[in-house]
């Protein structure tokens, strides 16, 4: 089904999100299945960057989160580790229903017992309008995620200019040596510099950063473009980092020819914030104490 103006609901993505994890081997990052669903081609350009009238947060992007949330507590997918994606026993056989009525039908009662579970559990405290729109039912798991979309937003505040600045920042966490390069006649490459690749080993690096939005996909001839850029720079290896996605086929691109491409995405960039945070060094990001109630009660038994 080809999407042009009418917005899915999460309910509507839950089966293209099993099919293209069956698609991807049976296990998928969280990033890989909304770049795979994009990449089908069913959805508009106005529906892949409609945003909430009160956020920047991108809707479609959100409800193929919702989609995957609410399979993953319905049994249809697991979860080993966090972000990672896993179809279940219950999902295959799902995905195995043909015609492919039967198994729209099977994933409506999965969500219906899936809300009827979150109505009657402990967390039930939503208004009236959460509990007559699902959609409005925000799971703990997005919850915890909504960050992201908060720093990309913040990213994408900043000046094509500050982006360029806040990438070396850190790139540089990350051991790597770099000469800012950016502004007019950068030729393509906004910074040059050294990565060590061992204690005694080096490799010269180009990078080059894109301030897109976070709903814009890299093609293939941009990644060629950096790459004929990078080499005739002399870099050995290059970084491309974006707030945005990459297309399968600029995927391929970054590999098959040389320099290789490292690519580094929006959700790439807030895992390496993340990294940073838990090492004990800011890049825009913060924890926030809370108490923790259920942690006292294993005292005075």
């Amino acid at each position: 089904m080809t999407y042009a103006g009418d917005m899915p609901t999460y309910a509507d993505l839950m089966l293209p999100v099993l099919e293209v994890v069956a698609d991807l081997g049976g296990s998928a990052q969280g990033s890989e299945i909304v770049d795979a669903l994009i990449e089908r081609g069913e959805y508009s350009v106005e529906l892949l960057q409609r945003t909430y009238p009160d956020s920047d947060k991108v809707m479609l992007v959100d409800r193929m989160r919702w989609a995957r949330s609410y399979l993953k507590i319905g049994g249809a997918l697991e979860s080993p580790r966090r972000g990672l994606f896993v179809l279940s026993d219950l999902g295959r056989d799902i995905l195995a229903l043909d015609p492919q009525q039967p198994a729209l039908e099977r994933l409506r009662e999965l969500d219906r017992q899936v809300r009827s579970r979150r109505k009657a559990g402990p967390r039930q405290q939503g208004s009236a309008a959460a509990e007559l729109d699902p959609d409005l039912d925000k799971l703990d798991e997005l919850r915890e995620d909504d960050w992201r979309d908060a720093f990309l937003g913040r990213l994408h505040g900043l000046t094509p200019l500050a982006f360029e600045e806040f990438t070396l920042y850190l790139l540089r966490l990350f051991g790597l040596q770099l000469t800012h390069q950016g502004g007019t006649g950068d030729e393509g490459i906004d910074g040059i510099g050294i990565a060590p690749l061992s204690p005694v080993l080096s490799s010269v690096v180009a990078v080059q950063a894109k301030r897109y939005d976070p709903s814009t996909a890299i093609s293939r001839e941009q990644v060629a473009l950096f790459q004929r850029d990078a080499a005739a720079k002399g870099a050995e290896r290059a970084i491309f980092v974006t707030l945005g996605r990459f297309s399968s086929s600029a995927k391929k691109a970054a590999t098959t020819s040389t320099p290789t491409v490292d690519l580094i995405d929006g959700q790439r960039l807030c895992d390496l914030a993340l990294e940073n945070l838990e090492m004990g060094r800011e890049v825009g990001l913060r924890r926030v104490v809370e108490v923790n109630g259920e942690w006292f009660e294993r005292f005075g038994r």
